[in-house]
This record gives structure tokens, C-alpha cells and sequence, in this order.
């Protein structure tokens, strides 16, 4: 799997001990929508960055957004899950702030994303 290696990063989810699992009720989606769906997830399979499992605790549907060119982007609707996650206490930094710092700096590096997503794995137990 293309990213970040596991040794140097894993993304840990954070739910609380007393939220319940939730599995969002399935969403239909029409001929073209599905189309685009299933050749996202035999792209996301065979990169290995998702797997198939049999029993689901937590389900999240895909939301289809259609970008510029007329092609389809598949998020997915995390917002029952965020719900049973607490707040980050540690809000992101202003870009400004991120880009004054790198003021004197004589090397500056940049991570080539691909696809700019699915770079940091996630916990197997996650």
C-alpha cells in the first residue's frame, strides 16, 4: 500500500466506551451513481487500502459529488461515527502561522499524495 509506512504513522480511532455502534440505513443511488461507486471500491480494493469484512458494527454510506469535469467523487458520510468520537482539544493551526514559520528555512519538503487521501494507515484493530 502506497503512503505513509505504519512504523512512522497508524491513525487510531478514538470512540468513546459508551457509544453504541451505529449502521446507517442503506442509501440507493441510481445506475450511474452505482457505476461509479462500485469502480471506486474495486480501485480502493485492489490498492489495498480498504478490505471486505463480514460482520459490520459501524456502516457509513457513500455520498456521490460530481466534480467539474462531469466525473463522480465518492466521500463517505462518517457523521454517526464522528459523533461517538470526542473533540480534538488541539485545533489545526492558521495557514498563515504554518507558512511564517517556515520563514529562514533552507530545505522545506512536500509529501506527493496520491490521490491526496488514504496516506496514513489506519490501525489494524480500527
Amino acid at each position: 500500500m502506497p503512503g505513509i509506512p505504519r512504523e512512522v504513522a497508524e491513525h487510531s480511532l478514538n470512540v468513546r466506551p459508551t457509544a453504541r455502534p451505529f449502521a446507517q440505513r442503506l442509501r440507493r443511488f441510481d445506475l450511474e451513481k452505482r457505476k461509479a461507486i462500485r469502480e471506486e471500491i474495486t480501485k480502493l480494493l485492489a490498492a489495498g487500502f480498504i478490505k471486505e469484512v463480514q460482520h459490520l458494527e459501524w456502516v457509513a454510506n457513500p455520498v456521490m459529488v460530481k466534480k467539474k469535469n462531469g466525473k463522480w467523487r465518492m466521500c463517505v458520510d462518517y457523521t454517526s461515527l464522528n459523533k461517538a468520537c470526542p473533540k480534538d482539544p488541539f485545533p489545526l493551526p492558521c495557514i498563515d502561522q504554518v507558512v511564517d514559520s517556515t520563514a529562514g528555512c533552507e530545505l522545506l519538503s512536500f509529501l506527493d499524495a496520491y490521490s491526496g487521501y488514504h496516506q496514513i494507515a489506519m490501525k489494524e484493530s480500527d
